[in-house]
C-alpha cells in the first residue's frame, strides 16, 4: 500500500512552476519536495506528499484528521 503524508511548506525555490521545489516539514523532519503537480502551493500550505512529490494541497482541518488517524493506528510512534 502506498501512503501520502501531509507536510507544511516552509520555503519554495525555483523560478518556473515545473522546477519549483519546497522544503516541507513533516513533524521534526524536513525534506525537499517537488511542487510540479501543485504549482499554486504557497509557503504555509499543507501538501500531501508521495515519493517526494506534492500531489495535492490539503486544508489544515483535514491535516489534523489525518494525524489523529495515524496516531490512533500507531503510525506516529517513534
Amino acid at each position: 500500500m502506498c501512503l501520502a503524508v501531509p507536510g507544511e511548506i516552509l520555503r519554495i525555490e525555483g523560478a518556473s512552476p515545473l522546477e519549483q521545489m519546497a522544503q516541507v516539514r513533516f513533524g521534526a523532519v524536513e525534506k525537499s519536495v517537488c511542487l510540479a503537480f501543485v504549482p499554486q502551493a504557497q509557503v504555509g500550505d499543507y501538501v500531501l506528499v508521495h515519493a517526494g512529490i506534492a500531489i495535492s494541497i490539503v486544508q489544515q482541518d483535514e491535516v489534523q484528521r489525518i494525524f489523529t488517524y495515524l496516531d490512533e493506528i500507531g503510525e506516529l510512534d517513534p
